[in-house]
């Protein structure tokens, strides 16, 4: 592995002529990584006060605001840390925050479904703020950076998920959902300030260089047109056909203009790198993962038996805080993954990392989608799926930063960042589609609820998606062991 990347120029950016406090970038980095992750799995619990608040039929629609928020994720993956990177870490950092703030009070002020999807979409942007830690705090920690970093962007994740899960539960159980998104303008506003006044005002690491802006809208674009149609297929019927023809042609047009483009969204030479593609399709995999069980638990846990006819009668009746606290395994776990995926990763063993990463995700989702109508059942699964996804994330993106200098941290960081997002988007879409073939009435409403052998689907696929990650490895290491053979012969 090529961490000679990370020790060099360590230590050699000062702030205003001094060393930056490790203590002080330690700590902003791991508020931002709690906060803005709270703010993504704020969310899933709160689909039903959603879907009710808004008077949203079914769960495609109810969940298309989930992807609209990963997508407008996907755009801040690719363009902050470059930011950070061309013009410094606090300007990127308080431009995340600020978009995050804004989203908030549009849905706050708004109060209506279409200004939650704007809404959003501006919370997505500024949700990158999660990943931008990894550049900061590697640049400013010196030697052992990269590990620091990864250990608390996924320790702060895990806090984040608690924090997100339950007290979004709580805001909306004891105030409005209007209110909820009023005090989530206050975290915002007083997470700007935090980065503002916290962070360092170093000089940019690269003094040269372009954000390909054009590129990045055009794959946002083309990408959110194929998950349009999966998320709306069987709303729209042959039209959704239309967007999904839209996205297949824009993504090989994106892909041949890219290859020939000077300010290209992902740098070429670091995709060529041992293990990069895969290790970031491997991210891709595991935040699909990650999204899918989301919304399984959040949507099942929270219908109530007797609001369904007795013969399509299931789910738990749990509040949103109640479907939080069936997350703590969850959160607990992820937590410990970049603690058991560090020594093996640093080492060159990425591969087995990955695998027992995947193979134990499966084995959580395959319980689940074998027993999933006890609250004990959950705990035991979400167990399972947060150790594993949490390997999973911290063996991608170590590799990933392994594989650059620390001047171009950011740029790596978005790299992973933009497949995590996109990742999450298909993980919410594909789910929502399952549950969209078949819908049950909710007695004395106009809403409609997945028939219950779908979750059973959604999970058996979550766990298809959690053993790609072993096909994407296998294939990868066999493609650098025939080049080897190629280039020893």
């Amino acid at each position: 592995m090529p961490q000679s990347h990370e020790a060099a120029g360590s230590g050699s950016r000062t702030t205003a002529g001094r060393e930056p406090s490790r203590g002080a970038l330690i700590g902003v980095g791991a508020l931002l990584v709690v906060l803005t992750n709270a703010v993504i799995y704020i969310f899933p619990p709160l689909l039903p006060a959603i879907q009710a608040q808004y008077g949203l039929a079914t769960v495609a629609e109810t969940t298309w605001f989930f992807t609209v928020l990963t997508l407008g994720g996907g755009a801040g993956f690719i363009l902050l840390p470059r930011l950070a990177d061309l013009y410094g870490d606090r300007r990127a950092n308080v431009a995340a925050a600020a978009f995050l703030t804004v989203g908030a009070l549009v849905p706050a002020s708004g109060d209506s479904y279409p200004a939650l999807l704007v809404g959003c979409s501006l919370m997505g942007f500024g949700g990158a703020a999660q990943v931008l830690p990894l550049g900061f705090l590697r640049r400013g920690l010196g030697e052992g950076g990269i590990t620091k970093a990864v250990a608390i962007l996924v320790i702060g994740t895990g806090v984040g998920i608690v924090a997100g899960m339950i007290g979004g539960g709580l805001i909306v159980q004891s105030l409005s959902l209007r209110s909820f998104f009023v005090i989530l303008t206050a975290i915002g506003a007083m997470t700007t300030l935090a980065s503002s006044l916290l962070i360092p005002s170093a000089p940019p690491a690269l003094r040269t260089g372009r954000i390909g802006v054009l590129g990045t809208v055009w794959m946002i674009a083309w990408v959110g047109a194929i998950l349009l149609t999966l998320t709306q297929g069987l709303v729209w019927g042959n039209a959704a056909l239309i967007p999904l023809v839209l996205g297949v042609v824009g993504g090989i047009a994106w892909i041949r203009v890219e290859r020939r483009s000077t300010t290209a969204v992902f740098d070429v030479a670091l995709m060529k790198a041992p293990l990069v593609t895969a290790s970031c399709i491997c991210i891709a995999l595991f935040a699909a993962v990650n999204a899918a069980f989301l919304l399984l638990v959040s949507t099942y846990a929270q219908i109530v038996p007797e609001a369904l006819s007795p013969v399509d009668s299931y789910g738990l009746g749990l509040s949103a805080i109640g479907t939080g606290w069936l997350m703590l395994p969850f959160a607990v776990t992820f937590v410990v993954g970049a603690a058991i995926a560090d020594r093996p990763v640093n080492n060159g063993r990425v591969v087995p990392v990955f695998v027992a990463g995947a193979v134990i995700s499966a084995a959580g989702l395959g319980w689940l989608a074998l027993a999933h109508d006890r609250p004990w059942h959950y705990l035991v699964g979400a167990a399972a799926i947060g150790l594993g996804c949490s390997i999973g994330y911290a063996a991608g993106f170590t590799l990933v930063q392994l594989a650059v200098p620390e001047e171009r941290a950011g740029m790596a960081t978005g790299v992973a960042g933009t497949f995590l997002a996109v990742g999450f988007a298909f993980g919410s879409a594909l789910v929502s589609a399952d549950l969209s073939i078949a819908l049950v009435p909710v007695l004395g409403t106009s809403l409609e609820v997945a028939a219950e052998g779908l979750y059973g689907v959604g999970y058996w696929l979550s766990a298809a998606l959690a053993l790609a990650v072993v096909l994407t490895v296998g294939v990868s290491s066999t493609r650098a062991r025939r080049r080897t053979a190629r280039t020893a012969a």
